[in-house]
């Protein structure tokens, strides 16, 4: 007789109290019924823009809005009417005082914006990735360390109740020997790059900040993503959030070995590749991480576990678990339907700021998510498999 869904988790995860997720997030504060923890953004692109609205939503108060393009700042101010502005990030952690600072800039502007805000003796909630580079990840880490700040990095699925139901069956040997794992993501959002002239002022000096100095060209603004000075590309992007997952869920530190090809399909223009497939190797399993921009099919993103005694697939409206052996049918043994929501990463870190204590995704665990994207970004490059040191840094 099939044994009942509930029974089965409350007998896997321990208790019944392990099953107490909800089906959205109800926000509380981690403050005082009078207080009002205030902060400042810098970078306010869209995912900027998202992350304060989130925070207002949350009982917090934004004084200080820094970016580097006005109509950026024209579209914040409708969420925070009356705020400062600044182009200079230094100006504003200087002249606005401010509890936190939300740091949602492009991925070459994380270590400057992170340096600056410690120095400035301000809690971090920094989005993902967490670095640009390996040699940058050591940095941070190291930085964040030699104070008492507390920082975030934006990768919610660390504070997603679903996620970590997942991961405790995993831990608890419900897949048995895990030895392949396949994340993927798949959008068909990939378009020839936008060169035409940009509407508003853009401090292009700015932008650049320790990048290389060249001219200013829109498509490197607009899709600040696709170029290697300002970015991991794809892989970095979606591969912190996966590649953290994956590494989390089976216990394993940063894969040792890297191989990795992709294409510029249909974002003409672009240095990174909007299709590509890298294979991690990791001391007893292996690894698939594959994005498609150009393609639909299971559109989002997925994660397949795959065990000698089970199979789990984890994706964006929760997992679903199927034991062994295959059959053409297979009815799944354990299907959770929940999403992964914001909410919960952002009220951590308030949680956090209050408490003193680490959050869900500490600067070392930002280290480590990226550390893989990092190593297949070099592999794809040089045009060879590559191996990772044990510190995490050096690559042979």
């Amino acid at each position: 007789m099939q044994r009942n869904r509930r029974q089965f988790l409350r007998d896997s995860l321990g208790t019944p109290a392990a099953l107490s997720v909800a089906p959205m997030f109800v926000p509380r504060s981690a403050w005082g019924a009078n207080e009002r923890p205030t902060y400042g953004v810098i970078g306010a692109g869209g995912r900027g823009r998202y992350l304060n609205r989130t925070f207002q939503q949350l009982g917090c108060q934004c004084v200080a809005v820094c970016d580097v393009y006005q109509p950026n700042f024209d579209l914040a101010l409708k969420d925070s009417p009356g705020v400062k502005t600044y182009w200079d990030y230094n100006d504003m952690l200087t002249q606005s005082p401010m509890d936190f600072v939300v740091v949602g800039t492009p991925d070459h502007q994380h270590a400057p914006n992170l340096f600056a805000c410690l120095k400035a003796k301000k809690d971090v909630y920094l989005e993902k990735p967490m670095s640009h580079s390996l040699e940058e990840s050591v940095r941070m880490v190291k930085a964040v360390r030699a104070t008492d700040r507390i920082v975030q990095i934006g990768m919610q699925r660390r504070s997603a109740p679903v996620i970590h139901m997942a991961q405790k069956l995993i831990e608890q040997g419900m897949l048995g020997r895990v030895t392949m794992v396949k994340p993927q993501w798949h959008w068909n959002i990939a378009r020839p790059l936008n060169n035409t002239p940009l509407a508003g002022e853009l401090d292009w000096g700015r932008f650049l900040g320790p990048a290389p100095k060249v001219p200013m060209e829109p498509k490197r603004f607009r899709s600040w993503r696709l170029f290697w000075d300002y970015s991991g590309g794809n892989m970095t992007d979606q591969g912190t959030h996966l590649m953290d997952v994956v590494q989390w869920f089976t216990g394993n530190e940063p894969p040792r070995t890297a191989v990795c090809d992709g294409q510029i399909a249909k974002s003409d223009g672009s240095e990174a590749p909007d299709v590509f497939c890298a294979v991690f190797g990791f001391p007893k399993m292996m690894a698939t991480w594959t994005l498609d921009y150009c393609n639909a099919y299971q559109n989002g993103w997925s994660i397949l576990f795959m065990g000698d005694e089970g199979t789990m697939l984890v994706d964006e409206d929760g997992f679903t678990v199927w034991k062994e052996p295959w059959n053409k049918n297979p009815e799944p043994i354990i299907k959770v339907k929940l999403a992964v929501p914001l909410e919960s990463h952002v009220q951590n870190f308030l949680d956090c700021i209050k408490s003193r204590n680490d959050p869900n995704a500490p600067v070392e665990v930002g280290m480590k998510a990226v550390a893989g994207p990092h190593l297949a970004n070099i592999a794809f490059k040089q045009k060879r498999q590559v191996t990772l040191g044990a510190d995490n840094f050096t690559v042979s």
